[in-house]
């Protein structure tokens, strides 16, 4: 029998866990599939592991992975596609926003051949419309920046088959942004469009200067555009100022050289400057990311492992 395995990082979702289980553990039942659900606990600081192994008390086929600390969602997801060992994996979030009543349709569409059958969403529930007009921006912005076609509005909930997963394995570079690293990993893709619930409890995890962030990562990670941006920027800059020099050069020499001009000098100081910081933080980010990556770090650090129906936790 296949085996389909789900992974869900979570942290501080204590309050929403066990009705996932419940609608996680109907969607197992319908299937003709060995399936189990991992529980990934990315350094909670509420009772998210305690309720975690409540669930794994009750249903044997639910296993925990809880981490040293917060490493993030990107890390978390990474370790919870370590960990698991089936011919299918899906990845879901823990706040019921995905619905797990998906999972069979991306199962028969995997059945069908493809490699990668991810969800794309019409409709975000429970989004104020600046939210949803930023995640369409920045999706957008995205797609024009970088020669890597991520698909738009389309998140983490997705299924994966054995050797997509396996190709991820290879994958270690430190600074991940997963929704490119799904897509550039290849194989055979399609999408199930289907409409986003609001969160079925908690706080989302994300304010606006996380997702600027975590937009400035997507980036950064798949395009070299904004390093072509600056040498654009520093090129206009350059043009701007040598025209404004002709000009100034005639004006003195038709009309005299008096001492005026102190506004448009500063505005060209200060167009000038700014440009450069601009791009001088745009090469900033990049020597980042190879620093990091120089490190050679672990991704992350497990505390406990407990597998599916187990009793006593592995500690790596």
């Amino acid at each position: 029998m296949n085996t389909l395995a789900v992974v869900v990082p979570a942290y501080n979702e204590s309050e929403g866990l066990r009705e996932f289980q419940r609608r996680i553990g109907l969607v197992f039942d319908g299937l003709d599939l060995q399936c189990s659900v991992l529980y990934v606990d990315d350094g909670s600081r509420d009772d998210t592991w305690q309720v975690m192994e409540s669930l794994r008390a009750q249903d044997p086929r639910v296993a925990t992975l809880k981490l040293s600390r917060n490493f993030g969602k990107e890390l978390a997801l990474t370790a919870g596609l370590d960990h698991v060992d089936a011919d299918a994996v899906v990845v879901i979030d823990a706040d019921l926003q995905d619905q797990p009543e998906l999972i069979p349709e991306f199962v028969a569409r995997w059945r069908e051949g493809y490699d990668v059958v991810y969800g794309t969403r019409s409709n975000r529930a429970g989004e104020t419309v600046l939210k949803k007009f930023t995640s369409a921006a920045f999706y957008r912005v995205m797609e024009k920046m970088s020669d890597l076609p991520v698909p738009r509005d389309t998140g983490d909930f997705r299924l994966m088959s054995r050797r997509v997963v396996d190709a991820l394995k290879l994958v270690r570079e430190r600074q991940r942004f997963m929704k490119g690293l799904f897509t550039w990993v290849g194989f055979r893709q399609t999408a199930i469009v289907y409409d986003r619930d609001s969160r079925f409890a908690g706080d989302s995890k994300y304010n606006y200067w996380k997702l600027w962030n975590f937009a400035l990562e997507g980036i950064t990670s798949f395009s070299s555009f904004p390093l072509r941006l600056a040498t654009y920027v520093g090129f206009f800059a350059a043009l701007v100022a040598f025209v404004f020099g002709v000009i100034v050069f005639f004006k003195a020499l038709v009309y005299g050289d008096p001492v005026r001009g102190y506004p448009s000098l500063m505005v060209v100081v200060l167009f000038l400057g700014g440009a450069q910081l601009m791009a001088l933080g745009m090469i900033g980010e990049y020597l980042g990311r190879t620093y990091v990556e120089s490190k050679q770090r672990p991704l992350y650090f497990v505390d406990r492992h407990h597998a599916p129906g187990a009793s006593a936790a592995k500690r790596d």
